[in-house]
Parts: C-alpha cells; structure tokens; sequence
C-alpha cells in the first residue's frame, strides 16, 4: 500500500501542487490548513510522514510539532518561508526530522520525504541494511558509501540516486521511477 503523507500548510494552492505532486508519485496524500486540524489529522490518520509548514495561522509549527512529538513519532518535514538558520536548528533540536526552506523544487522534497521513510522504514526491519556490489558498499541508514572500505562523499541527490539503482539492480528505471 502506497505511503500516506498529510501535508499542514494553509498556503491551499502549495498543498493543492504538493497533493498533485505525491499523488503522481505514488502517494496517498490529505491536507489541513491549520496546525489543530493537523494534529487531530495525525490521530486520526496515522501517517507515514507530515509535511508541517512553520508559520500556521492558529500556532506556529514549533509548537505543533511539539505536541506531535509528545504522542507521536511520525516522520517530520518543515517547511519554512523564513530563511533563518536557527529556525532550522531549532526545528530539528525539537524533533524535526528534515527542514526545506520555501521556495523548494518539488522534486527536492520528494528526495527528501522518500529519504525519510526509508530511514523509518531501515529502523523497523530489525537489522541494519547494507547493500554490497563488488567494492561497493551502501549504508542507507547512516546515508554513506564506501569502495575498498574508504568512504566516497557525494550529494544527497547522489546518494539517493545510488540507492535507487543499487535497490533495482538488473531492472531498467525510467527517470520519473528514480
């Protein structure tokens, strides 16, 4: 069953262009506009990620993923108009578990929210996955590469294109698959 994101912004055409978005790509998506509907959503849902916006007319989303976190532990994406760096510190120090300043390309969050989910879903399956090809060795969990032991740093964009070829091994991909 395709993963289900709610996305709390009360911008309604960016939640409208992200529903379309996740929908296309496989994702079952709802929506609310202000952080008390969200988190009643979370309830009610149980999602598999939230993509929570940081100014919300009711409370900011500080304060909404304050009161997720104390009775969930849904994956976390914020979204933030604000370009300060200590908004976004302070949205992981709370238990944010990505931060996207605005504006975003969409394909970005999309690489983002799956990155999410797989570290979720790494955690859940009890031991740890490595996938190995040769002298290739990829570490989902802790986001590396290695070849020959020795650790190879490249771009998140990188990695998560590495992984999925290295996770469809022998399959042909067309670009909107990756």
């Amino acid at each position: 069953m395709a993963d289900q994101v709610l996305i709390v912004d009360d911008d309604r055409r960016l939640s409208a262009m992200l529903a379309e978005y996740l929908t296309g790509n496989g994702f079952r998506v709802q929506a609310a506009e202000t952080a008390g509907a969200g988190i009643v959503e979370i309830a009610r849902l149980s999602p598999d990620a939230v993509i929570l916006d940081v100014m919300l007319p009711d409370m900011d989303g500080f304060e909404a993923l304050k009161r997720i976190r104390a009775s969930s532990d849904v994956p976390v994406l914020m979204l933030t108009a604000r370009g300060d760096e200590t908004d976004r510190i302070v949205g992981l120090e709370i238990g944010a578990d990505d931060y996207l300043p605005k504006p975003f390309n969409p394909r970005e969050l999309l690489a983002r929210l799956k990155a999410i989910l797989r570290r979720r879903n790494a955690g859940t399956n009890g031991s740890p996955r490595i996938l190995r090809f040769g002298r290739l060795e990829i570490d989902p969990a802790s986001r590396s590469a290695r070849v020959d032991g020795r650790d190879r740093p490249m771009t998140s964009y990188q990695f998560d294109l590495l992984v999925a070829l290295a996770e469809n091994a022998g399959r042909t991909l067309s670009r909107e698959q990756l």
